[in-house]
């Protein structure tokens, strides 16, 4: 009886998830149905309607996208901001969590508390400081501006959780390695790297999708030849309200790309969430 009660208990737990999982990608699979329909016939009915007349359903909405080059900029300088963007983020934090974590040098403490209290300064109070600064540098309303905006306040969360985690490693390890006639450089590398890929993994993950879904920063930083997707698809909104065609793929390719990221990476995300909450 015990046996069938933990049974019947697992497959409700995993009825539940399924039907919790179809609810959040519903939204997904409606636009990309619409992405796959007309303007007349998105006017007509809801994206449901579709599956009475599956003949709707067509990638010329793509082909219009690709023709688009106001879109197609816009998605490959979303790939420009946030891959560098993330890449940076990963490795200085990467540095710099080790260095607080395992390396005495003057004044290690009181810069990991100035880190600390970085977290806490709001992203909106750096914009108009920045903004001048950047003009009179010759990087406002470019890519490598939006880059560097992207980078400066993405650190000290970066540093904060890899300094944490590489602080848990045990320091026999490490001790064991400096034995073993490692220097510093070797011993990051080769054993403190693959120890922490996990954690790395997820943060790499939360950084990509916080940059590539970016709005405000991208819309101050960024001119119209440097603007990525978000930007791009309020733009078109607004110009063309009626532009569906366009519209629905250019914001399922804005959605899809982070969804696929999350799940190509979420076998790491999981194992860095778990070895976080275990220690």
């Amino acid at each position: 009886m015990n046996a069938i009660r933990r049974g019947l208990g697992h497959w409700l737990v995993q009825a539940f998830l399924v039907v919790i999982g179809l609810i959040w990608l519903t939204p997904l699979a409606g636009l990309f149905v619409s992405s796959l329909r007309s303007a007349e016939d998105t006017a007509k009915g809801g994206w449901w309607t579709a599956f009475a007349n599956p003949a709707q359903l067509s990638f010329d909405n793509y082909s219009a996208l690709l023709k688009n080059a106001g879109m197609t900029q816009a998605f490959w300088n979303t790939v420009l901001i946030s891959v560098p963007t993330t890449a940076l983020v990963v490795i200085v934090a990467a540095l710099a969590g080790y260095a607080f974590a395992w390396l005495d040098f003057p004044g290690r403490d009181p810069l990991f508390l100035l880190v600390v209290a970085l977290l806490v300064v709001p992203v909106q109070i750096g914009l108009l400081p920045v903004a001048k600064m950047f003009g009179q540098l010759g990087l406002f309303g470019t890519i490598p501006g939006v880059v560097l905006f992207h980078v400066a306040y993405g650190l000290p969360f970066a540093v904060f959780l890899l300094r944490n985690y590489f602080a848990e490693m045990p320091k026999e390890m490490l001790e064991a390695a400096r034995m073993d006639g490692g220097d510093e450089w070797r011993i990051f590398t080769r054993l403190v790297l693959p120890v922490g890929r996990p954690a790395i993994a997820s943060l790499a993950i939360f950084q990509f999708l916080w940059v590539w879904n970016d709005m405000l920063v991208a819309l101050l930083f960024a001119d119209t030849s440097s603007q990525p997707l978000t930007v791009e698809l309020q733009s078109q909104i607004r110009q063309f309200g009626s532009n569906i065609d366009v519209l629905a793929p250019g914001a399922f390719l804005s959605l899809v790309v982070p969804v696929v990221v999350f799940f190509a990476f979420q076998r790491h995300f999981v194992q860095g969430v778990m070895a976080g909450s275990v220690k």
